[in-house]
């Protein structure tokens, strides 16, 4: 299982914004854990600078990070995100993903994606090799009910790369995973 969510709490220019996302196995207990808290401050009508802290409850050892990004829809409609995590112990991280609604019809969507992870050093407690980290691609098919209510399949790719690569290799663990997704997309 896996979940991905997002809320805030303020206005069009300031907001409190808190973030979570993990995954696990349905036998297996979580895997993986992060939640953010960010200020998030419009910058122009389509972007959002925001700044504060994640915790990472897992995998390995818990870590906390200062969190700088931004959020918000380049041209043609793409929503883009990224951010940089300074941890504690000095360790930095990068992420930046993006995603593009492509209408089918008017309530059928067709939603392909794609996330980038980086580590500027190698983190062996968690199984974490510098430079490029991992690239997830996938699609989601989702049906709007409502605006607020649209459940959805998909299928999501995740590849390790480089150095992450070869410490899952010596760990005997695999490189990629193909996974099918279904769930319910909602805002109140």
């Amino acid at each position: 299982y896996r979940w991905e969510g997002e809320g805030w709490f303020g206005g069009d220019v300031n907001r409190l914004t808190v973030k979570s996302e993990g995954e696990g196995l349905v036998r297996g207990g979580i895997e993986r854990a992060e939640v953010q808290l960010l200020y998030s401050r419009a910058i122009d009508p389509y972007f959002n600078l925001q700044a504060g802290v994640r915790h990472d409850f897992r995998p390995g050892p818990a870590r906390t990070y200062a969190t700088l990004g931004f959020e918000g829809m380049a041209p043609y409609m793409f929503e883009v995100e990224g951010a940089v995590f300074l941890s504690t112990r000095g360790e930095l991280l990068g992420r930046l993903g993006g995603y593009y609604d492509q209408r089918i019809t008017q309530r059928l969507i067709l939603q392909p994606r794609a996330e980038v992870n980086f580590a500027a050093q190698d983190i062996p407690e968690n199984d974490i090799g510098s430079g490029l980290v991992n690239i997830e691609l996938g699609a989601r098919l989702r049906y709007e009910f409502s605006r607020q209510f649209a459940p959805y399949i998909g299928v999501s790719y995740l590849r390790k790369a480089g150095d992450t690569a070869r410490l899952s290799r010596l760990a005997g663990e695999d490189v990629h995973a193909t996974s099918f997704v279904a769930g319910v997309r909602f805002w109140f």
